[in-house]
């Protein structure tokens, strides 16, 4: 089995990128790889053909490798359901609860079913590229760790460790990462890089000379910044940060809320990457009142924050758009919100709740989680999307109508359009023509502009991302420590 760790100095170093760039770079060169993560914190997930449910960014680290996406990509899922309590999936389907004070203590079991995958999957390729979690300097959760340094002494790995300079202090964190480990653990560090460099690299040099001295770690490499990348992110720092379009005329403007617990918030990557159209996740009123179109996203704990959203005043603004016959979106929780009541005593435990009443319908919370890959058009147009939730829709009535008579997973009432269905905006055509209506409903004179499709651009990017690999990474140095050190393991 051979394999390579790819772990950060902290979070949003950059590992999930750059994972993804080296599995495409791998894949080009005729290298069989294929990603894993042992174990995300994440609420950005996605359903795989097999209908098992992983980390949004394991799905598309696959893509990136060439191959199909499965639970052994991604073994055990955490997805936050408040600052104390986490939804547990295993291999794909729901596994209980785990609570703060067991995070250190009480996952042997999920550790188990990870090396169980990492097995299966290893001796299916060439190559597993891993993606850590956290920081490997997190030691007072050592003891328990089997997705950073823990899997790499498992099962032999050589491990990468990656430095983001953009936020500053990138030479201090990879040399108080390596003084903090203690002996054997530091042995499993074999080569660092710098990722998301801007300048002029001869000033940066004395200091990559001055760590690898003091470590004995060599230095494989400086990543620059790339503008045009904002591949899937894997967790909440990656949120907001898309820019704003390029100054059009005619621009569409869109507030997406910013909930406390949101999830698969790259539902609205796709607007993001329409021309001429803003995106802004925010929690201020002012703009979720002046934007065209507001979003409220998915949540993974609707009924929490639904409060929230009552406590800002921003329910008031939903109630003015909609008197005022401007556009709302809502995405699975986000769409439960708009209904007429929520049913929940699974997650919140607080039974019956008012919904925000813009949307005909009544939410009940089933033990059995739904997980699927429906299918649907809509005005001609082809629509695919997933589905991942608890709450069931119920009571949906023959009076509320689109065009045709529905909407992709939903219901429509006059500027109101809620889907129970995620990634519905990144079919093209549907999207475009979607935008139209809204559009026209907001008073604004935007209309689709030429450009790629959202996959080709996805694409376009994993190519970005390998190409930059490709030019600015030893991969010769990487890929024969992954084989040799694997090997004598």
């Amino acid at each position: 089995m051979s394999g390579l760790l790819v772990t950060g100095t902290s979070s949003d170093a950059g590992k999930s990128l750059l994972v993804t760039g080296i599995l495409r770079a791998w894949a080009r060169r005729g290298v069989r790889v294929a990603p894993f993560k042992a174990q995300n914190m994440s609420n950005n997930s996605m359903v795989c053909a097999d209908g098992s449910e992983i980390g949004r960014a394991q799905y598309l680290q696959a893509e990136a490798a060439g191959v199909e996406a499965t639970s052994l990509h991604n073994p055990v899922l955490l997805k936050p359901g408040s600052d104390r309590r986490a939804f547990v999936v295993v291999r794909g389907r729901p596994a209980g609860e785990l609570r703060a004070g067991e995070y250190a203590t009480g996952r042997a079991h999920l550790r188990e079913a990870a090396f169980a995958a990492y097995e299966e999957l290893a001796a299916s390729v060439d190559v597993v590229v891993c993606e850590g979690a956290g920081s490997p300097a997190e030691i007072n959760l050592r003891a328990g760790d089997y997705v950073n340094l823990g899997l790499a002494r498992r099962f032999g790995l050589p491990a990468l460790l990656v430095a983001d300079i953009d936020r500053g202090g990138a030479l201090a964190a990879t040399y108080g990462t390596w003084a903090l480990l203690d002996d054997a653990d530091r042995a499993v560090l074999r080569a660092w890089c710098v990722n998301k460099f801007r300048g002029d690299r001869s000033v940066l040099d004395p200091g990559l000379d001055t760590i690898v001295e003091r470590t004995g770690m060599p230095c494989v490499g400086v990543l620059p910044w790339l503008d045009d990348v904002w591949l899937d992110g894997e967790d909440a720092l990656s949120i907001g940060r898309w820019k704003p379009a390029a100054a059009q005329a005619h621009s569409l403007t869109v507030a997406v809320v910013r909930l406390p617990r949101t999830s698969n918030a790259t539902d609205v990557d796709a607007l993001a990457a329409e021309p001429g159209v803003e995106v802004r996740v925010t929690t201020d009123p002012s703009w979720c009142r002046e934007a065209d179109l507001l979003v409220l996203p998915g949540s993974r704990s609707t009924v929490s924050d639904l409060a929230w959203l009552r406590s800002r005043g921003l329910d008031a603004v939903v109630d003015e758009r909609v008197r005022e016959g401007r556009p709302v979106l809502g995405i699975c929780g986000g769409y439960e919100m708009l209904l007429e009541s929520i049913d929940d005593s699974l997650e919140s435990g607080d039974g019956v709740t008012p919904g925000l009443g813009h949307l005909p319908g009544v939410v009940h919370f089933a033990a059995d989680k739904v997980l699927a890959r429906p299918h649907s058009s809509w005005q001609g147009n082809a629509v695919s999307g997933y589905e991942i939730h608890h709450g069931i829709v119920e009571g949906v009535v023959d009076e509320v109508v689109g065009d045709d008579g529905s909407f992709p997973g939903g219901s429509v009432r006059g500027p109101v359009w809620g889907t129970i269905w995620h990634g519905t905006l990144e079919n093209d055509a549907f999207r475009r023509a979607w935008l139209t209506v809204v559009a026209q409903q907001a008073g604004s004179t935007w209309s689709p502009q030429p450009g790629p499709g959202f996959a080709d651009r996805r694409t376009a990017m994993i190519d970005t991302l390998a190409d930059a690999v490709e030019q600015h990474l030893d991969l010769d140095r990487l890929l024969d420590l992954a084989r040799r050190e694997s090997h004598d393991h």
